[in-house]
């Protein structure tokens, strides 16, 4: 027990020395040297809001926006231009961004892609009319859609004309060595009403008059149309069918404004029908409508394609790949979704350093369309590595702190709070904790916007209200307790977009409300929700007065809400969440 007592007594002897020896400050030491972390500060830090980013000052002190005391921004800020960003690596993983290096392309092989409907090949089809007054008596024909033959009977007409006709063919028949200048010229008036020789000759060689005469098919074909009934008076010149040829048909596609350079008369066309996804068939360009549409800004591109299987049946949707010739523009492209629009600029977002995610804008300058996605004239090289997905949440972080982003070309470093009419962004808000009551009381919301959005397809403006409605009921609902900042800013602007469009009849204004709550669906979904499915952001460029204009849907299929049935397929899909 001693011995134990000695040793205790060593180790708190061993632990004060160790701890005067620790602290205890030299007499060498002044008062004015104190280690004041004041003094270490210098004049080019900055501190920064954790929720609202835009704010950088060069003194510590509170948000102006939130009341939240100011951090230092990171130090690696300070290596960074003022239109540069970082966005940590968690932002990036949980936002699906991801970035391309530039090649240079090789552009011959590139292809054009049009959508469009078989139809009826109009240079074969034919009216088959009545050739003398007279009244049907047989109609052999029962019903449309019915395969004929060229030299078929078609119906059997009296015609009083012809009887007289005959007659007179019989009486000069009795004249015929004495007139044949007679009877030369009744025969021909029999051959101006369509009878044949084989006919006259049998009336010649019978010597009797025939009540009812055939009308034989002038084209083998389909009937597409039986315009009389047995019984009815025709005269002369009147149709009776209308009959299709289908061994050749004409593929007719909508070619856009922005396509019409690439598309020539002679150019070989692959053509693939949605019902044989698997047959490709080759055709040529035939017609280019010199006249473009002024409500769906497309002109008709028509290709003719042989039938002789018919297998096409007109009213089938079909793809036209064309290859288009691009040397002359440059050699690099970009995908689709690699660009933003504001009406006036085309822009990417672009990955300066090779190992760390810092990002800047870049306006470039877009020639012609191709399959893959755009041809770069002017603003990119070979080598530089752009963001290719998630282009619309970094543009949202951007925004966030108050650098250059598609809606804001000048960006911004004070301490005003950055706000865009319908562009916000939840960039940062995205990687805060949401609630489970949040994404499941938000997604009901969601919903509605997508009948809201069906019902604009439609063109119904009670729909439309009924829908935002329905939405803004939902909206009270949602449980915003685990958000902050920008996050609530944005549900409450979802909410003032529903409102508006509630309140308004015209379908015309419902649908330039409907651009802005549009911005805020894309800006927040990617961040503080998981859909049970994948949503497809699609885009109009000749929406919104040309600006372009966005809208989530559940399909991949385009069905455009701004402009509905009069420019229906008008559109790309630029990013799937």
């Amino acid at each position: 027990m001693k011995k134990m007592i000695i040793y205790v007594g060593i180790a708190v002897l061993a632990g004060i020395l160790a701890g005067y020896f620790m602290f205890h400050e030299s007499p060498n030491v002044q008062l004015g040297d104190t280690h004041d972390h004041e003094l270490e500060m210098g004049e080019d830090q900055i501190w920064t809001c954790s929720m609202h980013p835009q704010i950088r000052q060069t003194t510590p002190g509170n948000c102006p926006i939130c009341g939240m005391d100011l951090i230092l921004a990171d130090t690696d800020s300070n290596e960074l231009s003022d239109t540069q960003f970082t966005l940590s690596k968690n932002a990036m993983a949980l936002a699906d961004i991801q970035t391309t290096v530039l090649g240079q392309g090789t552009l011959g092989g590139q292809s054009l892609k049009l959508s469009g409907l078989i139809q009826e090949n109009e240079e074969q089809n034919a009216t088959q009319a009545a050739y003398f007054d007279g009244r049907i008596e047989k109609l052999y024909v029962n019903y449309e859609g019915q395969q004929v033959r060229q030299g078929q009977p078609l119906a059997s007409i009296y015609s009083p004309q012809l009887v007289s006709a005959q007659q007179e063919l019989l009486t000069a028949m009795s004249l015929k060595e004495s007139q044949p200048s007679l009877y030369l010229a009744v025969k021909n008036k029999l051959k101006l009403w369509k009878l044949t020789d084989k006919q006259i000759s049998a009336i010649e060689s019978s010597g009797r008059v025939q009540e009812s005469f055939p009308i034989y098919s002038s084209i083998s074909g389909i009937v597409s149309k039986i315009m009389v009934d047995e019984g009815d008076y025709i005269k002369q010149g009147a149709p009776l069918l209308k009959i299709v040829n289908l061994t050749t048909v004409w593929a007719v596609f909508d070619g856009y404004e922005n396509q019409v350079s690439q598309l020539k008369k002679g150019q070989e066309i692959q053509v693939k029908a949605l019902a044989y996804p698997n047959n490709s068939m080759a055709a040529k360009i035939t017609f280019i409508d010199p006249v473009l549409s002024a409500t769906k800004r497309t002109v008709k591109i028509r290709a003719e394609i042989e039938n002789k299987k018919n297998l096409l049946k007109p009213g089938m949707f079909v793809e036209g790949v064309v290859a288009v010739e691009t040397q002359d523009q440059g050699g690099l492209i970009i995908p689709q979704s690699a660009v933003l629009w504001t009406g006036r600029r085309s822009l990417v977002y672009l990955k300066t350093d090779v190992e760390n995610p810092v990002f800047e804008i870049r306006e470039i300058t877009l020639g012609d369309a191709v399959e893959e996605g755009y041809i770069v004239l002017d603003g990119l090289a070979a080598g530089d590595e752009i963001v290719t997905h998630g282009t619309f949440t970094v543009d949202a972080a951007a925004q966030l702190k108050g650098k250059k982003s598609m809606m804001n070309e000048g960006g911004t470093m004070n301490m005003g709070h950055q706000g865009h009419e319908g562009m916000g962004s939840t960039m940062e808000s995205g990687n805060q904790e949401v609630s489970p009551a949040f994404q499941k009381t938000l997604k009901p919301v969601l919903d509605s916007y997508m009948g809201l959005k069906d019902a604009l397809v439609q063109s119904d403006p009670i729909k439309v209200q009924q829908a935002s409605e329905q939405a803004i009921s939902q909206l009270k609902r949602v449980n915003t307790s685990a958000l902050k900042g920008a996050a609530i800013d944005q549900v409450k602007a979802m909410e003032k977009s529903f409102m508006a469009i509630s309140e308004n009849t015209s379908i015309k204004k419902q649908r330039q409300q409907f651009v802005i709550l549009s911005n805020h669906f894309v800006a927040i979904l990617p961040n503080l929700i998981d859909p049970d499915k994948r949503i497809y952001v699609q885009h109009c460029p000749m929406a919104n007065s040309n600006k372009g204009a966005d809208w989530l849907s559940w399909e991949q299929e385009i069905r455009n809400p701004y402009y509905g049935e009069a420019m229906l397929t008008c559109g790309e899909i630029t990013m799937t969440l």
